[in-house]
């Protein structure tokens, strides 16, 4: 009892120490309901991105002596090594949950890190149709994606919405009558349905590609993976083209149809030889997200009908005249 209450009083005192390190303009940034991200750089300048406002250079600096003190607090609220042979600090805020990225030297000339806020709660699609962020006739055509049981990737480029567009489609009620198995390197999607199952890699040798391997034991209905980065890509390809069809994944990607070359890319890194009858077969639907300012929006949705000789095969989600933007 006594090593737990001294545990607990530790843990207490980092995060005290953790919040009262967090001086001007990011302290105020973390306390602002619009904030979506925060970035430090090594020159000291501090960035903010707001909602609907976009990227914005606070009037404030910070120093490099507070930017390390930052990092090494997070580190060790999260008892995460911190030194030169380990310069990158990669964690979620102890209770608040904000995802952070920290840098030190020598990887960066300076101590540097970024802190991206939660999820918040959910938009659904409605909400988007509402906002002029997505065409009602691409609404309707995503919902019957889903009640079909349709594998969706979500392509965009960095910040450009896919959590929280991924998150609007995992709102939807037609998802609460399967078991949905969700995983992720940092827990930020959220899930509606009543038998939903989260897991998360782990830096003790656990990646994406194990936790897909160890999914299928789980008797999933539909397999959600947060965002492909490697070679996982290809057995979650098979997973959904074996008896788990209605899952959704998010992917870093210039357009729908680069979205293709994208997960090409990533079975490379697992396979020689390139699946790309696999992937035509497993992938359904292709969403493009776009930012221009602080605006995101749905600008492209596609559907894959196969493969020929010139490529894969797609046609538009939704009819143009029907799917285009008011």
């Amino acid at each position: 009892m006594t090593a737990l209450l001294q545990s607990s009083e530790t843990h207490a005192r980092q995060q005290a120490m953790l919040r009262s390190a967090f001086e001007g303009p990011v302290r105020r940034a973390l306390e602002a309901a619009d904030t979506l991200e925060i970035l430090a750089n090594a020159d000291g300048s501090v960035w903010i991105e707001r909602a609907g406002l976009g990227l914005m250079r606070a009037d404030e600096r910070l120093g490099a002596n507070e930017r390390e003190r930052i990092i090494r607090l997070v580190a060790s609220a999260v008892c995460e090594a911190c030194d030169r042979t380990s310069p990158i600090v990669s964690a979620e805020l102890p209770v608040t949950g904000e995802r952070f990225e920290g840098i030190l030297p020598p990887v960066s000339e300076a101590p540097c890190f970024a802190i991206r806020m939660p999820a918040p709660a959910p938009f659904s699609l409605d909400d988007y149709v509402q906002s002029g962020a997505l065409a009602p006739a691409l609404s309707l055509a995503l919902r019957k994606a889903l009640n079909d049981r349709l594998n969706i990737v979500i392509a965009g480029g960095t910040s450009s919405g896919k959590t929280t567009f991924a998150n609007a489609l995992l709102a939807e009620p037609v998802l609460r009558q399967d078991r949905i198995v969700i995983l992720e390197d940092t827990r930020e999607l959220r899930c509606s349905a009543p038998d939903v199952t989260q897991l998360r890699t782990h830096r003790a040798g656990v990646s994406l590609r194990d936790l897909v391997r160890s999914t299928m034991r789980l008797r999933p209905d539909r397999i959600v993976v947060g965002e492909v980065r490697g070679g996982e890509a290809l057995d979650l390809l098979k997973a959904w083209n074996t008896g788990h069809p209605g899952g959704l994944t998010t992917l870093h990607a210039n357009s729908a149809i680069g979205a293709f070359s994208r997960l090409e890319q990533l079975v490379a890194e697992a396979t020689t030889a390139l699946p790309i009858s696999l992937i035509a077969e497993a992938v359904d639907v292709v969403v493009f997200l776009s930012r221009t300012g602080g605006a995101r929006c749905v600008e492209d949705a596609l559907r894959v009908t196969g493969i020929d000789e010139c490529g894969y095969r797609t046609e538009p989600l939704a009819a143009p005249s029907l799917a285009a933007i008011h």
